[in-house]
């Protein structure tokens, strides 16, 4: 493991001190990172608030044109914040000019942020829910702040499509209802706490759902009647948006060719899995076959945690120390079922001193109790151990090498989840996937993957559908049955899949396209150095760079940046 030291150097500051202005414009983010002392906020989500985004943004950009590397590390940063913080300063440009929507869709419009935040919290002391229920008390101004942007934006011809207003719209009726809110989950959740923390908490959920209750109103009532129908946000904003996710330029056209030659090759590979499964079986019958058979079947959502946690700790005790060095607070990670309910599988980081873990958290669709195995584990190794815990969890403990913007919040999708989905096939690789159901897992999961390449540049940028739905312009219909004819999944979590995709325009192909480049570059540096070539030093290398751009990544792991 490096263990070498830096001094810290003006590049290091600057980056430091955009780290600092980040988290003070942004409670929210504050908490993701687990900076402590802003737990009690919410971020100005109003036009004032995006424009002092902006106006860091470019400060930090103008800092940094006076400043001079001393070393590698040093230009790793300079490029790192060039790359992510110019496309940020871009996208924001697009909203404050009236030339697009705020980001608004199913997955990450803000109110959904806010939503989700409170699962982050600490809640062990009165002190913790006192700040809890002060953060609830912000959430009313926050959704009025959010809705003036909408109005604002609306009054310039800018809505967001209909499909991505009704979602978030139903999101926020749960959340004011008494059946699906995770509010309510937090007054449960303190239920041990004395009477007046609980009379305070309850008091502030209250105001909190109400708040919620009328953003629905406001997206059913006002929104949707001006939102337009088409889910496609056209080539020039898809380029703008996949550059955002990847840290690279790719060529649109040639991807979605290589993502229709790369499902071919992954569903000729689950034709074989599915023999293997059941000699002569096809792909529907052998996912049968698994979903029946009770050696991967679980019962409930307690159960479906503690089997992710066996096998995410076990990944760590089998890998640490033979293909990674794994640091001792590294091994630490908590499986978490989350409140939301939405169908979403995602990892958070440690916070910086570790008191809070990496954290794996399934939102379990309502009213699914039932689970295979056979499909999960390879969401585990992507989630956990060889993915997200080790990547961003061991790039946090690397203070000794890297300040701290890049080790909190440097993060690229195509970086991250094509790392992860990299580590899917490398626990493949390393013999963890060969029972015939959990190799039929993880080809399931790598179609989906392939198919949203396709699904997403073909319906944002207007390319030819496939034969195989008929060809022609792309519609939702055709989408619908493109995905479930490469995606096994139940039907809610894979509707809610699709309007992640029409309303998050780049974000989906960011994984398979990813690992498609991690792999490039990993041969790459497989053909330069010969037998010299190592794969855990390669790991190594690349990882001790943390979450950087993926033309910064390719850059400075060849020697070229």
């Amino acid at each position: 493991m490096t263990t070498q030291s830096r001094e810290q150097t003006d590049i290091d500051r600057i980056a430091e001190d955009h780290l600092d202005a980040t988290v003070a414009l942004s409670p929210l983010e504050a908490t993701y990172l687990g900076v402590p002392g802003r737990d009690a906020e919410i971020d100005d989500l109003s036009l004032d608030g995006l424009r002092a985004q902006r106006e860091q943004c470019a400060s930090t950009l103008a800092a940094l044109e006076g400043a001079q590397p001393v070393d590698e590390t040093d230009r790793v940063t300079v490029a790192a914040l060039r790359e992510r913080l110019g496309l940020e300063v871009e996208l924001l440009d697009l909203v404050l000019e009236g030339r697009t929507p705020v980001e608004f869709n199913v997955l990450t419009a803000a109110p959904l942020a806010v939503r989700d935040v409170f699962d982050l919290m600490p809640k062990d002391t009165e002190e913790h829910w006192a700040t809890v229920a002060a953060r609830l008390r912000a959430v009313p101004t926050a959704l009025e702040q959010f809705v003036s942007v909408l109005r604002w934006s609306a009054e310039r011809g800018q809505v967001p499509p209909v499909r991505q207003v009704r979602g978030v719209a139903g999101q926020c009726r749960d959340q004011a209802g008494d059946e699906a809110s995770s509010f309510d989950a937090l007054v449960r959740e303190a239920a041990d706490q004395p009477e007046a923390v609980r009379s305070d908490l309850d008091a502030a959920v209250t105001d909190a759902k109400a708040a919620f209750g009328e953003l629905a109103a406001y997206l059913t009532d006002e929104l949707e009647p001006q939102a337009p129908e088409s889910d496609a946000c056209g080539p020039e904003l898809y380029r703008l948006r996949s550059r955002s996710f990847l840290g690279a330029e790719i060529d649109l056209e040639e991807t979605y060719r290589w993502g229709q030659e790369e499902l071919a090759r992954i569903t000729t590979m689950m034709e074989e899995a599915a023999d293997a499964v059941r000699p002569g079986a096809g792909v529907e019958e052998a996912v049968a076959i698994l979903d029946a058979d009770p050696r991967y079947a679980l019962e409930g959502t307690e159960a479906l945690r503690e089997w992710m946690q066996v096998k995410a700790d076990e990944a760590v005790a089998e890998l640490g120390g033979t293909q990674f060095d794994v640091p001792e607070p590294v091994r630490r990670i908590e499986c978490m079922i989350a409140p939301s309910q939405t169908g979403g599988i995602y990892y958070t980081g440690p916070s910086e001193d570790f008191s809070r873990p990496g954290r794996m958290w399934w939102s379990v669709p309502k009213g699914v109790t039932r689970f295979s195995t056979w499909r999960e584990l390879t969401t585990v190794y992507h989630e956990g151990v060889p993915g997200h815990h080790l990547q961003i969890a061991q790039t946090v403990y690397r203070s000794e090498l890297l300040n701290r913007w890049r080790r909190l919040a440097s993060w690229t999708s195509g970086h991250g989840e094509g790392w992860a989905l990299y580590a899917e096939w490398l626990m493949a690789d390393l013999g963890h996937m060969d029972d015939p159901g959990n190799r039929m897992g993880l080809l399931g999961g790598q179609s989906l993957r392939a198919a949203r390449v396709v699904l997403d540049i073909g319906v944002h940028c207007g390319f030819e559908a496939p034969a195989e739905v008929g060809g022609g312009e792309w519609t939702y219909d055709k989408a619908w049955r493109f995905l479930t004819a490469h995606a096994h999944e139940n039907e809610e979590s894979l509707r809610f899949e699709l309007d992640r995709y029409l309303g998050w325009p780049g974000q989906a192909p960011s994984y398979k396209i990813g690992e498609r480049l991690w792999l490039e570059l990993r041969e790459e540096c497989r053909r330069r150095e010969g037998e010299d070539f190592d794969l855990k030093a390669f790991h190594r290398r690349a990882l001790d760079l943390g979450g950087v751009g993926l033309d910064t990544l390719r850059a400075s792991v060849l020697g070229e940046l």
